[in-house]
């Protein structure tokens, strides 16, 4: 089995190890029906040992596939911007970058511009990539840390349904207000009802689960801060906002649940970590990504307490 990844054509190239339909081999190796249907009918190629064959083609063993993805074209609402990126691992099929707090993921009606998604499309641009983001994992705007970029529609496609069987990890760092102890907070999450951006717990929400692992206690201002490390087990939107104020400890700086911006300008939150088996080479990816200044100002040994 293998795979070849070339962004400026991309193609998907394997072997076939036992006999089958041409249709049968392309969907084991996760190709969507959507994917399919741009390849055979808006420029693309599938090719069988270097003939182009039909998906209805017998598979013997030993054939080499390859597929011949068409060229994306990029959104007209889309604007490519310029502002330099933090990237922290990028190959031919991904990018991943760290993200500064107050930046959208994506335009918004408020922020149209300057989000990753136009400084990602600038950037694949100044390298003469014709490719468009696709954004894998979001943040919040005022969230920092890692976010995950598919350089290609069927490499997002594989990344979302790992996301589906909870085969990409995130980990992220915090600071909440007061002492918070190690727990694993399950609440269901769902939309307040005042409010069309607030989610709250509610027995009609979605299922939710926290795991909260305590990192250190700082003294701030004769105040107790928790510095903890928070894995999800799913994806609900102000997941860990909403845990950890549902418990009486809102994020430092985030007043949309309770908290305030006397110690910092945003929600204390951010993405340090990303875990997940690469889709096309099957290596195991860890990125990390070191608090960002604002937070790290916070958690210094001067303010440390015993836990």
């Amino acid at each position: 089995m293998n795979h070849l990844c070339q962004m400026s054509n991309f193609t998907l190239t394997f072997i076939v190890h036992t006999p089958q339909l041409l249709r049968e081999a392309i969907a084991a190796y996760g190709v969507s029906k959507r994917a399919l249907t741009a390849i055979k009918f808006t420029g693309g190629k599938i090719t069988v040992n270097g003939v182009e064959q039909n998906v209805r083609y017998p598979l013997q063993r030993g054939d080499e596939v390859t597929l011949v993805f068409p060229q994306e074209t990029r959104s007209e609402g889309l604007v490519a911007t310029y502002a330099p990126l933090t990237v922290l691992y990028e190959d031919d099929a991904l990018l991943i970058i760290n993200k500064p707090a107050h930046q959208n993921t994506i335009p918004s009606r408020e922020h149209p511009t300057n989000s990753v998604a136009n400084d990602v499309c600038g950037y694949f641009e100044q390298q003469g990539l014709h490719v468009t983001a696709h954004i894998v994992t979001r943040l919040d705007r005022d969230t920092s840390g890692i976010v995950c970029i598919a350089k290609h529609r069927h490499v997002h496609h594989l990344l979302s349904e790992m996301q589906k069987r909870g085969e990409l990890t995130r980990e992220y760092e915090a600071l909440a207000t007061g002492r918070v102890n190690a727990q694993c907070i399950t609440a269901p999450i769902g939309r307040a009802k005042d409010s069309i951006i607030a989610r709250e717990v509610c027995e009609d929400g979605q299922s939710a689960r926290t795991d909260v692992t305590v990192v250190k206690y700082v003294n701030l201002d004769g105040a107790i801060v928790s510095h903890v490390k928070l894995a999800l087990y799913t994806g609900r939107t102000h997941q860990i906002r909403v845990h950890l104020a549902h418990i009486g400890h809102p994020l430092l700086g985030d007043t949309l649940y309770g908290g305030d911006r006397r110690r910092i300008n945003r929600q204390a939150l951010h993405c340090s970590r990303l875990m997940f088996i690469h889709p096309l080479t099957k290596v195991p990816l860890s990125i990390t990504s070191a608090l960002p200044v604002d937070m790290a100002g916070v958690t210094s040994q001067k303010n440390r307490l015993p836990n």
